[in-house]
């Protein structure tokens, strides 16, 4: 069972972060500052980092820059800001993933999945066989039964999510803001999701069945 911290000094939003997280099977713990949390990083050693850049005292970017000094675990930030600015600092920083409050719980849970999952073989770029599928991530190739073929960026982001989410469903929305998120400027809906998940079965021939419709809500991956 994965095990995530939570730093944030919103005693509401952490109640409600530890009761989505928990119920999706990890176990939670949480400080209200960053020097809290050092100290909370240092004992249990989590998978994975939720942390507030607004935090009091010690702001989550100067958190962040210490942490990245003796630890490489995954961080996803939070935060009100809305300037890229921000969001550039924090990845230059070491952040792997950035969330923008409001934000809904199925993308931040989608994205918690994803980057979990990262130590994984997409991480290391290794591959993945599923079937008669085969996807070799470092080097941005897809076969299916030795044949290769060829898929838009996008098109390989939406598979390396489902693959990432192993079996998990994930929702269209959270397929959107996953895959599209630097596409602010573009006005899209869901159906741009169902658009590539089509154009992808096509390009996958007998593979494209592995990707399953969960009516109303997204796609998963057949293991």
């Amino acid at each position: 069972m994965a095990r995530i911290l939570v730093i944030d000094d919103e005693k509401d939003l952490v109640r409600l972060l530890r009761h989505n997280l928990e119920k999706a099977g990890y176990r939670v713990a949480s400080a209200p500052s960053a020097e809290a949390g050092l100290k909370q990083l240092r004992k249990s050693e989590p998978d994975l980092l939720i942390l507030d850049v607004m935090l009091p005292g010690m702001d989550g970017l100067e958190f962040l820059r210490a942490l990245r000094r003796e630890s490489d675990v995954p961080v996803i930030l939070l935060s009100a800001k809305h300037a890229e600015i921000d969001r550039v600092l924090g990845l230059k920083l070491g952040a792997d993933d950035y969330v923008v409050k409001p934000f809904s719980l199925d993308e931040l849970l989608a994205r918690v999945a994803a980057r979990l999952r990262k130590p994984a073989a997409s991480r290391r770029g290794g591959t993945a066989d599923v079937g008669a599928l085969h996807v070799d991530f470092a080097r941005h190739e897809v076969k299916v039964k030795g044949r290769p073929v060829r898929l838009a960026t996008k098109e390989f982001r939406v598979l390396t999510l489902l693959l990432e989410a192993d079996g998990k469903v994930l929702s269209r929305d959270s397929l959107l803001q996953l895959v599209w998120e630097h596409d602010a400027g573009l006005e899209l809906d869901t159906r741009t999701v169902d658009q590539h998940i089509a154009r992808l079965r096509r390009k996958l021939g007998e593979a494209g069945a592995l990707i399953e419709t969960v009516p109303n809500f997204g796609y998963k991956l057949a293991r």
